[in-house]
């Protein structure tokens, strides 16, 4: 059993890592700010589901769950340096997962300074706390958006990253580099985890699964980017988890202890597939607004899974029509 801290708990990978470290018998304390991103009370349903609840949470104060004796939340910013130094010394934690910060591409074109708070500030506080408590292992996410410009598929974790089409993308590179020198300068064992385009129960409502789910269940229109011509490797959250659970229990042990992995399907699915798969599992036909390419999008996500197979054996497995039937089920359950 380790002790662990899983940072951003109540956004979707952290809640579900934290539930899956949980049911092995881990120690974790979860740590969440619970901003306004998007609807916050999909992010206290989730708490819920792991036992911590909504009228128990109270800034900086731990509250044990109710499901899970080895489980405590508390509610507390990455930014706050201060507090997050005094709980990794009073914690002293084996491995950290920071999965925390501001997501979206869209959403940073028009709100730069919360990426640079969250996913930079916030980061190198972690980074920080790591190094002075001597963590064993840093797993943190990072994004297939980092690739960015690059017209070479699949993505490889060797291949350039140095042309970001949004700050998103931006700060996830400078968690990588940051993450590099640590472990370079520290001997601090750090592992990014590239996510690419993770969907399923209890996802994020401004991801286009569960905004098309929405919509199509409503018979509202759904916006169709680039008219359609777009690709994504889509990645069910199930085996998200499993491969970074994986991750997590494997510290790098070379010169430089410092990795990176894609975790994808690495089976690209096209646009207009994903919306069939949603109408075939709602029963409904979507109402489609055919739009033009958006700013800081990339045409096509496509992972190069290979390292993670060498290293651990494991490569994700869930098709698109299972991942979205699975969803839907979740999804009309929750809305009920």
């Amino acid at each position: 059993m380790k002790k662990i801290l899983v940072t951003g708990t109540a956004g979707f990978i952290g809640f579900y890592l934290a539930k899956k470290l949980l049911e092995r018998g881990d120690e974790v304390v979860g740590i969440d700010n619970i901003n306004d991103y998007y609807d916050i009370s999909l992010k206290y349903d989730r708490l819920q589901e792991t036992g911590i609840s909504r009228e128990n949470i109270s800034d900086k104060i731990p509250v044990r769950s109710d499901l899970y004796p080895n489980y405590r939340f508390i509610k507390l910013d990455l930014t706050d340096r201060d507090e997050i130094i005094r709980l990794f010394k009073d914690e002293k934690f084996d491995v950290v997962c920071n999965l925390a910060g501001q997501a979206g591409v869209r959403y940073s074109i028009d709100h730069p300074f919360s990426y640079i708070d969250s996913n930079i500030v916030g980061f190198v506080n972690v980074l920080e706390a790591c190094r002075q408590c001597r963590v064993e292992h840093l797993v943190y996410a990072s994004s297939s958006s980092i690739y960015g410009l690059n017209d070479k598929i699949p993505y490889s974790e060797s291949d350039k990253t140095d042309s970001p089409v949004s700050l998103y993308a931006a700060t996830k590179k400078a968690n990588e580099l940051m993450a590099h020198s640590y472990s370079n300068l520290y001997q601090l064992p750090t592992t990014g985890v590239r996510f690419f385009t993770v969907y399923g129960p209890w996802g994020r409502p401004d991801m286009a699964p569960y905004l098309f789910m929405k919509s199509v269940i409503n018979g509202s229109p759904i916006k169709v980017f680039n008219h359609g011509n777009l690709r994504r490797d889509f990645t069910f959250i199930d085996d998200i988890i499993e491969g970074v659970v994986k991750i997590v229990d494997t510290p790098p042990a070379d010169v430089i202890p410092y990795k990176i992995y894609n975790i994808g399907h690495s089976r690209p699915v096209k646009l207009m597939d994903m919306i069939a798969a949603i109408e075939k599992a709602t029963g409904k036909e979507a109402v489609k607004e055919y739009v033009g390419m958006q700013p800081g999008d990339v045409y096509c996500t496509y992972a190069d899974t290979s390292c993670l197979e060498k290293d651990f054996g494991y490569k994700p497995q869930t098709d698109i029509q299972e991942g979205i039937d699975k969803f839907y089920e979740w999804y009309v359950n929750y809305t009920d």
